[in-house]
């Protein structure tokens, strides 16, 4: 069959649209799945909990995001999901070691401190989920509960599964604003960069 170049030219911007409408769905049930997912605790005894870092106030306090995990945390330790506790983060723009800060936050509130492993290198969640490897190698230690945001749970469950968890839980902050919906869409395409391109180990 013949087709005039005007056809053609149809038929390709039929396709870039039928193209571009399948994007955005997946985009959108990728977003559901992660909101959804993130949402869901999921709650069991683990050897380790593990609190993702986030920003430190220009004072040195935790920002309320930050705070809100370490909250969790806390209440999580003190009901006996886990006995020790790793958090991780790197050092920010307002110069403070985020591990360090969430370290005396839970020494503060009546965790012991050798109860509290800080990883200073957790610049980002892949290299936290290696870390907390590394830090539990060779003590038959496997399983973690994971605490962060909502929306990061998914990509940081991942993670740990990739780097050698057998279980792994997790546990939301409860603090919400209207920034996570833009972090939400931002995480659904770090999410399919760990799916696709993230190796377990470096």
């Amino acid at each position: 069959m013949w087709y005039l170049p005007g056809m053609k030219r149809s038929r390709t911007r039929k396709l870039l649209a039928i193209s571009a409408l399948a994007l955005v769905a997946v985009f959108f049930l990728t977003a559901l799945a992660i909101v959804v997912d993130g949402l869901t605790d999921e709650l069991t005894p683990c050897d380790v909990g593990v609190v993702l870092g986030n920003r430190v106030e220009p004072d040195g306090r935790p920002s309320a995001r930050l705070e809100a995990r370490l909250d969790r945390a806390l209440d999580l330790y003190r009901k006996g999901f886990f006995a020790e506790v790793i958090v991780s983060g790197g050092t920010g723009e307002e110069g403070f070691d985020e591990a360090a800060v969430m370290q005396r936050y839970l020494v503060e509130r009546g965790v012991p401190p050798d109860r509290i492993r800080a990883d200073g290198q957790g610049v980002n969640t892949l290299a936290t989920a290696r870390n907390a490897s590394r830090i539990l190698a060779g003590k038959g230690q496997t399983s973690a509960l994971v605490v962060s945001q909502f929306y990061h749970l998914p990509r940081a469950k991942l993670a740990f599964r990739r780097a050698g968890f057998a279980r792994v839980a997790s546990a939301r902050a409860r603090f919400f604003e209207w920034r996570d919906i833009y972090a939400t869409a931002r995480e659904v395409v770090a999410f399919y960069d760990y799916l696709l391109f993230a190796r377990a180990s470096a």
